[in-house]
């Protein structure tokens, strides 16, 4: 095995290597020039900060909504039930509409104007929350706010894809999770203040005013910079070979199909973690219980800003299957921790497992899907595919958690969530072929 080449057993541990580093990124801006001959400009600085701020502002708006509308509808003497209905509804929309959001997206001609579009959207959709909190309005708001979520994310990875090209995108993604991350955090801090100091109403004002500099950063990428069929997932116009563009074809590589399942797995085993957590952190420790499910927010996050850009590097040096495992270890050993771990403060430490997940799948995605979608034209629809399976695991998870904890206890629900995760690392070391691309043509392990 070469230098470059092992399997590292923790990422955290691993030593740095500046000469591996030093090569990886020229290769990839090499890819990045090589991608952009034929007349496709390179992407300029501009227009990549201007990504990586719309990707935190954009994350700014989307805290607004989630934990935040309970908070608010509960104030409005909304009952339990109405505010469940609400959520429910949200969540049935984003689930249903993750395969047509990615089909937009591979239709559009400018994803800049469809992404413009949906932030617009939210926007609105945060004004009439706060102007109007009567069930009508309420019901459809967060039916709009689903469905408009559910172009943003493909929008966003089409748009790197079609900034940087399918060779030099792992890095680009890692940078994404960092901004994505840093704007969670950013603006948990900024809104919680303001729901404290003013009203819980205010928060959805300060998300509508965070729609102005998403925009206004969304305005900052060039549009000529952004190849539509590099955006698609099609083939670059200069290649020979442009892949095969039938649905078909795309929806029974096997890749695909094995990834889309392990996500699901993913999904099944972690949803659940955190809310039982937070259920047996506020049992153990009532008075402190929302300062340590806080920490337990944030400290993920700032795992996530910290590795997330090592992970898109690592990811073209190592390739994907060995993060993945790593993702999957780190999920098995948080939820065999939760089941054992009985003080309140130590739980938070265990969360330093649930920030090498999220920083591992964040990039991976988006990534292992422009890999497999690469050449058919249909990278937008893959992703709704991934992102269906991911809303199925996560509805599945949070039911089925709650049902064996109430029948067995947090312990057992924890180790059969851990469990699950188990499932997902032995699929990846089994059956999922690497997807790593090395040149424009698909590696050997995908072939057929």
């Amino acid at each position: 095995m070469r230098r470059g080449e092992g399997w590292p057993l923790v990422l955290l541990s691993s030593k740095p290597n500046p000469a591996a580093e030093d090569r990886a990124r020229r290769v990839e801006q090499d890819n990045v020039a090589a991608l952009s001959a034929g007349g496709i400009p390179a992407p300029s600085r501009r227009s990549l900060r201007g990504l990586d701020w719309f990707i935190f502002f954009l994350a700014d708006v989307q805290t607004g909504f989630g934990p935040f509308i309970a908070v608010y509808l509960t104030t409005e003497k909304w009952t339990q039930g109405q505010i469940g209905l609400v959520l429910s509804i949200g969540g049935i929309v984003g689930l249903i509409g993750q395969m047509p959001g990615g089909a937009i997206i591979d239709a559009a001609k400018s994803e800049r104007l469809v992404a413009a579009l949906a932030i617009a959207t939210i926007g609105v959709c945060a004004l009439a929350y706060a102007a109007m909190p009567v069930f009508p309005v309420v019901v459809a708001a967060a039916t709009l706010h689903a469905a408009a979520s559910c172009v943003l994310g493909p929008a966003i990875a089409a748009i790197s894809l079609g900034l940087v090209g399918p060779l030099a995108i792992g890095e680009r993604l890692g940078r994404n999770a960092r901004f994505a991350s840093l704007g969670n955090g950013v603006a948990a801090a900024v809104m919680g203040t303001a729901g404290y100091l003013l009203s819980s109403r205010s928060v959805f004002l300060v998300t509508f005013l965070l729609t102005i500099p998403a925009l206004i950063a969304l305005s900052r990428i060039r549009e000529q910079e952004v190849d539509i069929a590099r955006c698609h997932g099609e083939m670059p116009r200069e290649s020979a070979d442009r892949g095969d563009t039938n649905l078909w074809h795309l929806v029974r590589q096997r890749p695909l199909i094995v990834f889309a399942l392990s996500v699901m797995l993913l999904q099944l085993a972690n949803a659940a973690m955190m809310p039982l957590m937070a259920s047996a952190v506020t049992a153990r420790s009532s008075q402190w219980a929302t300062v340590l499910v806080a920490f337990c927010i944030v400290v993920p996050q700032a795992i996530v800003a910290l590795l997330s850009p090592t992970v898109g590097r690592k990811a073209q040096l190592w390739g994907r299957r060995p993060l993945l495992l790593i993702g999957f270890a780190a999920l098995t050993i948080r939820g065999l921790l939760f089941a054992t771990v009985r003080d309140p403060y130590l739980l938070v430490a265990v969360q330093v497992f649930d920030g090498i997940t999220a920083a591992v799948f964040a990039v991976m995605i988006p990534l292992i899907v422009a890999d497999v979608a690469f050449g058919s034209g249909h990278f937008n629809l893959a992703q709704g595919i991934v992102g269906t399976a991911t809303g199925i695991g996560a509805s599945l998870s949070t039911a089925l958690g709650g049902y064996v904890s109430d029948k067995f206890g947090n312990a057992t629900a924890f180790i059969g969530l851990s469990g699950v995760a188990a499932m997902g690392l032995l699929l990846i070391l089994l059956v999922m072929p690497e997807t790593r691309r090395t040149s424009m043509t698909a590696p050997k392990e995908m072939a057929g």
